[in-house]
C-alpha cells in the first residue's frame, strides 16, 4: 500500500467517526482523530457531545504509550489557543507523535496556521489536504459559519409527482413514506437548528423535534420566522419549549401573542430580515440550519443566495387541484446547483444538491 492509499484510508476513518457525532457538539466542529502506529488503529476519538472534549486528547488516551512514534490522522488542524481546554496541538506534542496528517486547516482566527506551524516547530512532520473535499463536506456547517458569519442553511423539501407541496387548507400531506420520514429525523437531529415560517407552523401545527429511538435528546433548537407574534400558546411548540427550546423572530415592536409565548418559555427575538437572524444563529454557535417550512419562506432564501445545500424528497403521490407549487423539482433546479448524492428510500427518492462555488458556475 502506498503512503498516499495508507493516508487517505486511516484519514476516511477519521471522517467517519466525525460524522458520528454531527449536530451534537455546541459551537465546536465534531472532529474525527486516528491514531496509527505501524499500520495498526491504536487510538480513536470524536469531538465528545456536547464539544468537550476534543477529539485529540480522546484517541491520544486510548493510544496511550503506543502514541510515541505514531502518525495522528485528524479531519481538523488541531486548535492551538487555550479556551476551556489545553491547547490539542500540545498534546499531540506532549505524547511524542512523529507526524500528523490533517485534512483541513481550521478558518478559525484563534488557530488558522498557528497549530499546524506549532507541529512543525515541535520537528513533527505535517501533512496538509488529504481528503480535503470529503473532510469540508463531513464539517460543512463550522466550515460555513467560520467563513461566512452564518449557519450553512440545507433546505428540505418533500415534493409530489405534480411538483407540489402539499394541498391549500389540508395541513400536513403525506407526500413520502415511512423510510424518509426516518431520513428527515435524521437530518433534524445533525443539525444545530430547525426553521420554519409562521405559515407552515399555523397550517401544520408542527413539532418539529427529533422522534427516533435514542435521539431523542437530539432535537434543535426550533426557530420560527413570525413577524406578528401569531404563533398560538397553544401550538406543539410554545406547549413543548420547556423541554427543546422555541426561539421566535418577530419584527421590532410586534405584540401579537407575544406575551403568551413568553410566559410558555418561548424566546422571543426582535430581528428585521433574514440576514440578520442567520447572523444572530451564527454568534449563538449555530453551524447548521434545517428549513423544514413553508413555501414562502424556501423561495426568499432561495433568492437571496442562502441555500447552501438541498435536501429534495421525491414522493410517488400526486397532490392535484388545490396544491401548494413547490419553488423547485428535480427538473427545476436554481442556477449553482449540482447534484452530490442520489439514493431511494423505499418508494421516494431523495436527492442532495450542494451549492457550486460561484467560479464553477456556468
Amino acid at each position: 500500500m502506498s503512503i498516499t492509499a495508507r493516508d487517505e484510508r486511516f484519514m476516511r476513518e477519521a471522517i467517519g467517526l466525525s460524522l458520528t457525532h454531527v449536530g451534537r457538539t455546541g459551537s465546536n466542529p465534531s472532529v474525527g482523530c486516528v491514531i496509527v502506529k505501524d499500520g495498526q488503529v491504536v487510538g480513536r476519538g470524536v469531538t465528545a457531545l456536547g464539544g468537550r472534549p476534543h477529539a485529540e486528547p480522546q484517541a491520544l488516551d486510548e493510544a496511550g504509550v503506543k502514541a510515541r512514534g505514531a502518525t495522528a490522522y485528524v479531519t481538523l488542524e488541531p486548535c492551538s489557543h487555550h479556551g476551556k481546554t489545553p491547547p490539542c496541538a500540545n498534546a499531540i506534542i506532549a505524547a511524542g507523535i512523529s507526524r500528523v496528517v490533517v485534512a483541513v486547516a481550521d478558518p478559525d482566527p484563534r488557530v488558522s496556521g498557528q497549530g499546524l506551524k506549532m507541529l512543525a516547530d515541535a520537528d513533527i512532520e505535517v501533512t496538509i489536504g488529504v481528503l480535503q473535499k470529503e473532510a469540508r463536506r463531513a464539517m460543512s456547517g463550522y466550515l460555513t459559519r467560520q467563513t461566512k458569519g452564518r449557519p450553512q442553511v440545507i433546505l428540505k423539501l418533500a415534493v409530489s409527482a405534480d411538483g407540489m407541496l402539499g394541498r391549500e387548507g389540508a395541513g400536513q400531506v403525506a407526500i413520502t413514506g415511512a423510510q424518509a420520514r426516518t431520513e428527515v429525523h435524521r437530518l433534524r437531529a445533525a443539525s444545530d437548528a430547525i426553521l420554519v415560517g409562521i405559515g407552515t407552523a399555523l397550517a401544520d401545527d408542527p413539532e418539529l423535534t427529533v422522534r427516533l429511538p435514542g435521539l431523542e435528546e437530539a432535537s434543535p433548537l426550533r426557530v420560527v420566522v413570525d413577524r406578528r407574534a401569531e404563533l398560538p400558546a397553544s401550538s406543539k411548540l410554545a406547549r413543548t419549549a420547556g423541554s427543546v427550546p422555541v426561539l421566535v423572530a418577530v419584527s421590532t415592536g410586534a405584540e401579537g401573542n407575544r406575551a403568551a409565548l413568553a410566559d410558555a418559555g418561548v424566546e422571543i427575538v426582535e430581528l428585521e430580515g433574514v440576514e440578520e437572524l442567520l447572523s444572530t444563529l451564527a454568534q449563538r454557535g449555530i453551524s447548521s440550519l434545517m428549513v423544514e417550512g413553508g413555501a414562502r419562506v424556501a423561495s426568499d432564501l432561495l433568492s437571496r443566495g442562502l441555500v447552501d445545500r438541498i435536501h429534495l424528497y421525491c414522493g410517488e403521490i400526486v397532490v392535484g387541484e388545490g396544491g401548494i407549487a413547490s419553488p423547485i423539482t428535480a427538473s427545476q433546479m436554481p442556477a449553482g446547483f449540482a447534484l452530490a448524492e442520489e439514493r431511494m428510500l423505499g418508494r421516494d427518492r431523495l436527492r442532495i444538491y450542494d451549492r457550486l462555488p460561484a467560479s464553477a458556475w456556468v
